[in-house]
């Protein structure tokens, strides 16, 4: 009985821990990649650009307009190709922290050195951009991964939802602050591109300091695949790349044997995709069809930073009523009734695009953290982080889709409106794939045990 208080009360300190890396990472994408590091790289690389308005990277002409564009681009492409090997690497030596807490520090210690971008520095800024990003991105991948290992079944939808709310809260706090700063920089006696460096190097220091809470909290697990890779002398084998390129092909080969796992994979890729866009494409539509200005914008992404928090911790409780796949599928509706309600805003309207951005916030953060929580039940123990990889990928790998039919249809139309209700067909198709998903045998063919609501 007390092994049984001690193993609980273990588990609920490293819950704790695992909150505060979304606490701490979550203002990296909220205030360098959301508000702040879009617009500025794209003006460095305009000051820099030639009077055809070209930079040269590498000797090749890019217009410096689609400088920032193509850098993200290019560190989702290395994200895609280092999550794989980080994950094999992580379940064969079991060694997850050391790789999440050096991802963790790599990305912050190039956010921090944002603050020098400046003048015509855009190669810096597009370097930093890309280590930044990818260290992110794999991060995140070595994070979630650690969600099956630390919440009992029946609890990872409520854990998963308050760790996403942790880092909407977060971002929504520092973001505060960034604004404060940013729209009296004067009052300070800095230049607006000085506050612009300012926030953006804070976003790195927050997100060094509070991994500290994570990575002392967490512990590291010894999984079959680790043992495996030790030999009889007690040394690891298993670190090495090419071992772990081998050991994800074997995962690939065991995932489909997993067909509805795949299947899953196959609905979240096209339903988040659609989720991602209207994140990224909600301030083009915002500017440019609804003539809204930058200070509306920005008070929109706080709106959505704030409400999404709670919005993941009320889908949390409706996940614990009624499962977390009619959850996920109610807010797939009401995603598409939200794009729906968009098209038909009137122009010049802040207070109709704030309740667009409140609807958005509320299903948000919910649809987000139960997907994560709903694919952990499907991952084989022993094989988290490699099978995270793959739920990451399908984040990462495809985040092209979405804004390719957004500008085809702007491009078709002329119009935005047809543009932002095109991509209701992610959410229509990606409800009727997770509807097919009977998640209770996808459960047990992964090897673990069913919860009474799934």
């Amino acid at each position: 009985m007390a092994e049984a208080v001690d193993e609980t009360a273990e588990r609920r300190r490293e819950q704790r821990g695992w909150y505060w890396y979304d606490w701490a990472n979550s203002v990296y994408s909220t205030t360098v990649l959301t508000v702040f590091l879009g617009p500025y790289l794209t003006s460095v690389a305009k000051a820099a650009a030639d009077a055809d308005g070209f930079v040269h990277p590498l000797g090749i002409p890019v217009r410096a307009g689609s400088f920032y564009a193509y850098t993200v681009s290019a560190s989702l492409l290395l994200s895609v190709l280092a999550m794989p090997l980080a994950g094999a690497l992580a379940d064969r030596t079991g060694r997850k922290k050391p790789l999440l807490g050096c991802c963790a520090y790599t990305g912050a210690a190039a956010t921090t050195g944002m603050f020098f971008l400046d003048g015509e520095r855009y190669l810096l800024g597009g370097a930093l951009l890309v280590i930044a990003n990818v260290a992110f991105v794999v991060a995140m991948m070595l994070y979630n991964s650690y969600l099956p290992q630390i919440a009992a079944p029946e609890e990872r939808d409520a854990v998963s939802s308050r760790g996403w709310a942790f880092g909407y809260a977060a971002g929504a706090l520092v973001l505060v602050a960034n604004l404060v700063l940013y729209g009296a920089h004067d009052s300070f006696g800095i230049s607006e591109g000085t506050a612009v460096r300012i926030c953006l190097a804070s976003a790195g220091l927050w997100w060094g300091a509070f991994s500290l809470i994570p990575l002392r909290r967490l512990r590291d697990r010894r999984t079959a695949a680790a043992g495996a890779a030790t030999g009889a002398s007690g040394k690891d084998r298993g670190a090495s790349p090419g071992q772990g390129w081998r050991q994800l092909r074997k995962t690939l080969r065991g995932m489909r044997r997993r067909p509805l796992t795949l299947s899953f994979l196959l609905a979240y890729l096209l339903y988040n995709d659609g989720i991602q866009t209207v994140i990224t494409q909600a301030s083009v539509y915002g500017a440019e069809e609804l003539r809204l200005d930058q200070t509306t914008l920005i008070i929109a992404v706080l709106l959505v930073q704030v409400l999404a928090a709670a919005g993941a911790l009320l889908m949390g409780r409706l996940a614990r009523r009624y499962g977390a796949q009619r959850t996920i599928l109610a807010s797939l509706v009401a995603w598409a009734l939200t794009l729906a309600a968009g098209y038909t805003l009137p122009a010049r309207a802040p207070l109709c695009f704030f309740a667009l951005a409140a609807g958005i916030g509320l299903v948000l953060g919910g649809s987000q953290a139960l997907s994560r929580s709903l694919f952990s039940h499907l991952v084989p123990r022993g094989e988290e982080a490699e099978y995270f990889s793959a739920y990451e990928i399908s984040d990462r790998g495809v985040s092209w889709l979405g804004p390719l039919v957004f500008g085809v249809a702007y491009q078709l139309t002329g119009s935005y409106r047809d543009a932002i209700v095109s991509l209701v067909g992610f959410f229509v198709i990606g409800f009727v794939l997770l509807a097919r998903v009977p998640v209770g045998r996808a459960i047990a063919a992964a090897g673990n045990p069913v919860p009474d609501r799934i």
